[in-house]
């Protein structure tokens, strides 16, 4: 579960509804990653900002970052390996790297987008499932 504040909470929610739910139409105009957090700048495709500073900048934890990019499976590929022991082949997930050190120095620049395209898809589905959850009829 990732945290947000909830005035990121209500700047995101004020986000989708100005993109009318669609979610297609929120895009990463710019990111940073640094040893501690992601930082993603947003802004809708049909709006586009003349300046960072009008984006909506959302900062994420590096950890929650490296779980996406593991949970999507990102950093590894299925692979065949063979037991040490008894010597049969078996199919399993092959890790190419640890998630950040994956996306840092192996990924290639749409791997590098499809794991930032990732993590926001993550935070926007638990904004919705977790605030529509919560509200009372």
């Amino acid at each position: 579960m990732i945290k947000l504040s909830q005035k990121l909470k209500d700047e995101l929610w004020w986000l989708i509804i100005s993109v009318d739910y669609d979610y297609s139409r929120i895009s990463i105009a710019d990111y940073d990653i640094t040893d501690e957090v992601l930082t993603l700048w947003l802004e809708d495709k049909q709006d586009f900002k003349n300046t960072l500073d009008e984006c909506l900048q959302l900062t994420l934890p590096l950890r929650h970052f490296a779980k996406i990019i593991k949970a999507e499976g990102l950093n590894s590929y299925e692979g065949t390996k063979t037991h040490p022991k008894k010597q049969y082949v078996y199919k399993a997930r092959i890790e190419i790297n640890e998630p950040i050190t994956w996306y840092n120095h192996d990924a290639s620049a749409n791997e590098q987008l499809w794991a930032r395209e990732a993590m926001l898809k993550a935070v926007l589905t638990q904004l919705v499932e977790t605030e529509t959850h919560n509200v009372e009829w």
